[in-house]
């Protein structure tokens, strides 16, 4: 095992391992900043890292990090349970004491070393990167962090470290993918890396990809065709959770996800992974195909198989379909196919609320600590059991009338029997088990109240077409006790404010350093070409400068 001792976990630092709440080892002055570097605090970290773009660090990604860590804690406290282990007290010199952590991508370290210095539970942390600069750095900063008895700097390509490790029997307990755009190159060697019931922590960036802006790009990188929808930004986080779960099945593996993240340019998943031929079985029930409406929006999910219960046991089987007809039953526009996606729960509720306990116990842990308080609560909140979403935009506009209050649409739903919820997907999301025949009665009745322009709707247009059908639900728009949601009441910081300005995913990091202005990195896509003159001829012909042909020496084999 990469820096381990003989007993299979890495030697413990002086100063001792991580404690929850704790200061971490002390650090050390060795590694300061020379010329052209600066320092960096984030969490019980201080790196070094080079003020030129040679290696990838973007600051916004903090929340991403804290995140992280807190899942990672909750995560070994959990697996130290069963062993009797009270707490979250780290333990050495046992070779099942201490979670093996892989960060596959780790760039300047600051991931490993805040793992190293804030989450209790590790035995040991392998921090790889194919730059040597990044490794370089990493060796710098585990020094002056003083975690060197517990990270360990690797110089390798991350899918060669993972196919190793599977094939020494030596997998690890938690990997950390968090890669610059797309994690699929390094999906299948993960899934087959990491132990039993071990934590992958998945981040993907390429989120035009997967928000339907390329949906072949997509369907190449998961295995799915995503769709450019309202509810992008969970289609997303089910187009990864079914690509997973696509690549465990190949070697008898599935995935179970604890908890699922869509925020600011990324998505972010965390999946426990285990071995089962029955359960495998099962995953062909858990995709499904999303049917969505061009005209007005509305969507239908059809599953790919189908487990119904057989005396103790499941008989799986083809699915039937599909859900809808030639074109919408509501606005006679047609459908796109999008998918396969996850159509299971995004998350373990039992798993959220644990962190969310965890936050309790440790006020002022994070620096971001309001924003996942928040967010967590908004995901404790969200129906488990219905995929996707609407949004209150999107209905309205829809119909082209003025757009009722979250309270008002969350009443009506309430009052006609149906359960609803937010999103912490998106700001304006309603989450709802009622059918869009309900949703859009809902809307018809909204429209009685507050009148539309009919001469400016065309007869053939999705708003006419709704419209002009009487509502058999008679909506009631009067609050209901159960309208605002907890998070909301508390007032618990939800949805927050762009961190900076330019604050999406920043520059690839370049060799040699080249300095990078983020501003000038986006809008250089929209500046012209850069054209090359050709070289001059060589040699002499009777054509002149009307010759197309080269005249360059011919080469020689």
């Amino acid at each position: 095992m990469d820096g381990a001792s003989p007993n299979g976990l890495a030697t413990p630092p002086s100063s001792g391992a991580a404690q929850e709440g704790s200061a971490g080892p002390p650090q050390s002055e060795e590694g300061a900043p020379g010329s052209g570097e600066t320092l960096i605090t984030e969490g019980r970290a201080t790196i070094v890292f080079p003020s030129a773009n040679e290696v990838f660090y973007n600051p916004v990604q903090g929340f991403n990090r804290d995140l992280t860590c807190a899942v990672l804690t909750e995560f070994a406290r959990l697996q130290l349970r069963p062993k009797g282990i009270q707490g979250t007290a780290a333990l050495w010199g046992s070779p099942s004491g201490g979670l093996r952590v892989l960060e596959a991508l780790a760039a300047s370290g600051l991931r490993s070393v805040r793992f190293a210095r804030e989450v209790p539970g590790l035995g040991a942390v392998v921090a790889s990167d194919c730059s040597p600069r990044a490794v370089e750095l990493m060796a710098r900063n585990v020094a002056r962090n003083g975690v060197g008895g517990l990270v360990t700097p690797r110089l390798a390509d991350a899918r060669m470290l993972m196919y190793q490790r599977k094939a020494q029997r030596e997998p690890f307990d938690v990997i950390d993918l968090d890669p610059y755009g797309s994690p699929a190159p390094f999906l299948d060697a993960a899934v087959q890396a990491v132990s039993e019931g071990g934590l992958l922590c998945v981040t993907c960036t390429d989120m035009a990809v997967m928000a339907g802006n390329s949906a072949e790009t997509c369907y190449s990188k998961y295995g799915a065709v995503s769709l450019k929808g309202k509810f992008c930004h969970e289609m997303a986080l089910r187009i990864i959770l079914h690509s997973l779960d696509l690549r465990a099945n190949c070697y008898q593996r599935f995935v179970v996800p604890l908890l699922s993240v869509s925020a600011d340019f990324y998505v972010r998943v965390f999946v426990r992974v285990f071995t089962g031929q029955a359960k495998v079985k099962a995953s062909a029930s858990k995709q499904a195909l999303v049917f969505h409406c061009m005209g007005c929006g509305s969507h239908h999910l059809q599953r790919l198989g189908r487990a119904t219960s057989h005396g103790s046991g499941f008989k799986y089987s083809a699915a039937t379909g599909p859900p809808v007809g030639p074109t919408c039953e509501f606005c006679q526009q047609r459908h796109q196919v999008g998918g396969p996606v996850w159509a299971e729960p995004l998350h373990d509720p039992a798993f959220v609320k644990g962190v969310l306990a965890a936050l309790e116990r440790s006020p002022g842990r994070f620096s971001t600590e309001p924003r996942m308080r928040g967010m967590l609560s908004v995901i404790a909140e969200e129906l488990s059991d219905v995929p996707l979403y609407y949004t209150l935009d999107g209905l309205s506009s829809t119909i082209r009338s003025n757009t009722p209050s979250l309270l008002q649409l969350r009443s009506a739903l309430l009052h006609a029997g149906f359960r609803v919820s937010l999103s912490h997907a998106c700001r304006n999301a309603v989450k709802t088990d009622a059918p869009p025949a309900v949703l859009w009665d809902i809307m018809r009745c909204w429209a009685k109240l507050h009148p539309v322009k009919w001469e400016r709707l065309p007869d053939s247009s999705p708003a006419a077409r709704i419209l002009a059908v009487e509502p058999t639900l008679q909506a009631s728009f009067a609050l209901h006790e159960d309208a605002n949601p907890s998070s909301r009441k508390r007032g618990l910081k939800r949805f927050p404010e762009n961190p900076e300005a330019f604050w999406g995913p920043k520059a690839r990091a370049k060799p040699g350093g080249e300095s990078v202005n983020t501003e000038g990195a986006f809008w250089g896509r929209f500046q012209p070409p850069l054209i090359v003159p050709p070289p001059p001829k060589q040699g002499t012909c009777p054509q002149g400068e009307k010759c197309c042909y080269s005249h360059e020496p011919a080469l020689a084999f």
